[in-house]
């Protein structure tokens, strides 16, 4: 089977305004039951966790099956899941837990690929821990990671990789196994940023090596929260500070505060929808995710051949950047003579949401000698072949 995609868009409220949203990679749209499920935890009744009456019991519950649900789409177990405000805020604070352990003249290893949160956390702890950042460089040709410079990078030293498995503006998903067993070889943790590649593709933990593996449900149909996934064992090796009377249990003691029940409930949510996409005879939450995603991998897929045909027959008036051949549904293009800005106004016009800019990707920009802003089209579960047609005639027009 495939996905219904009449069904599935009937969910979203968003999509009954006739706009056709490319802006996935910034944030998807919701399906009206992530927002029920909001609701419903709300309006409870809803005390602070606790066993005793039914509102401590209802946030008991969210926070056990948020972290239920993780565990099935991450494939760690469910209390290794860690949640956070998003993403960028997980990673400041592993940055702090794990810089503890460096001494002066460590090292670390970042890649000029990344999202911004998976750069600048890192090089601020290495500032004030006095470790040597190290880098993996970008083929321009091909926009993939540069393994050879990788492996001029690694050394005895190196106590920490990190590296996007994903780009959120050109797509590239490296080859994120390979990169861990070589880290692992020296001696060094791997932090994953999987935000992108998780809006796209099954996740497995364990399988991509990820020591630490970090995304956010809002990029893939969720509320605004991020999530990070390790070994229990490995998180009982790290203690943050915290306040006395807090948890010191894993992953309790890492989640600083009252947790936001309705926000828990939403991603879970969330994740059940997706299962539900094209679950087959699965039985296990796992086994319908797995089936699910691997619809919406070939959805996407169809949906970004389309996209590319269409932009070659605009000729030389559009670049695309996005050259790896094995990356998401994500293309970044430059206009001949042309401000991306002006042309993000002119599709929006017609009612196509594409967004101009350079997304937090410093490092891409910078070692592609890319301009900001750049054009960026990313597609979703929900996008439709006239989508695309309508992208695609809103770029023509403007040329």
């Amino acid at each position: 089977m495939a996905i219904d995609l009449t069904a599935l868009r009937a969910h979203f409220p968003s999509l009954a305004t006739g706009l056709a949203f490319f802006d996935g990679p910034g944030g998807t749209q919701t399906p009206r039951p992530v927002a029920d499920a909001i609701t419903a935890t709300l309006t409870g009744p809803l005390s602070n966790r606790g066993t005793v009456t039914p509102s401590e019991l209802n946030a008991e519950r969210a926070v056990t099956d948020f972290r239920a649900a993780c565990s099935d789409l991450l494939n760690v177990p469910a209390h290794g899941v860690v949640h956070g405000r998003s993403a960028t805020q997980l990673t400041y604070d592993f940055s702090r837990h794990l810089a503890r352990t460096w001494n002066a003249g460590d090292e670390i290893v970042l890649s000029r690929l990344d999202h911004d949160a998976n750069v600048r956390p890192w090089v601020q702890a290495a500032e004030r821990a006095g470790v040597r950042v190290r880098w993996i460089e970008i083929d321009p040709e091909t926009t993939e990671l540069d393994l050879d410079s990788y492996e001029q990078a690694l050394t005895p030293r190196t106590r920490l990789v990190a590296v996007t498995a994903a780009s959120n503006v050109l797509g590239t998903k490296p080859p994120v196994r390979r990169i861990a067993d070589r880290a692992h070889e020296a001696g060094a943790l791997v932090y994953v940023d999987g935000v992108h590649y998780a809006a796209h593709h099954l996740v497995d933990v364990p399988a991509l090596g990820a020591d630490l593996f970090v995304c956010s449900p809002y990029k893939f149909l969720g509320p605004h929260c991020g999530v990070l996934a390790a070994a229990p064992e490995f998180l009982e090796t790290l203690r943050p500070d915290k306040l006395l009377p807090s948890p010191d249990t894993v992953p309790e003691r890492f989640e600083f505060g009252t947790l936001p029940y309705e926000v828990l409930a939403g991603a879970t949510a969330a994740v059940d929808f997706l299962a539900e996409l094209d679950p087959g005879t699965g039985v296990s939450r796992r086994e319908r995710l797995t089936r699910s995603l691997e619809s919406v991998h070939k959805h996407e897929l169809s949906l970004r051949a389309r996209l590319e045909k269409g932009l070659g027959s605009l000729g030389d008036a559009i670049t695309v950047h996005s050259k790896a051949p094995d990356r998401t549904p994500t293309l970044l293009m430059t206009l001949e003579g042309r401000d991306a800005r002006e042309a993000q106004a002119h599709l929006a016009a017609r009612g196509v949401v594409a967004p101009a800019g350079s997304f937090y990707a410093c490092e891409p920009f910078t070692a592609l000698k890319l301009e900001d802003p750049a054009l960026r089209a990313g597609l979703a579960p929900y996008n439709t072949a006239d989508e695309v047609d309508r992208f695609l005639d809103g770029l023509a027009s403007l040329l």
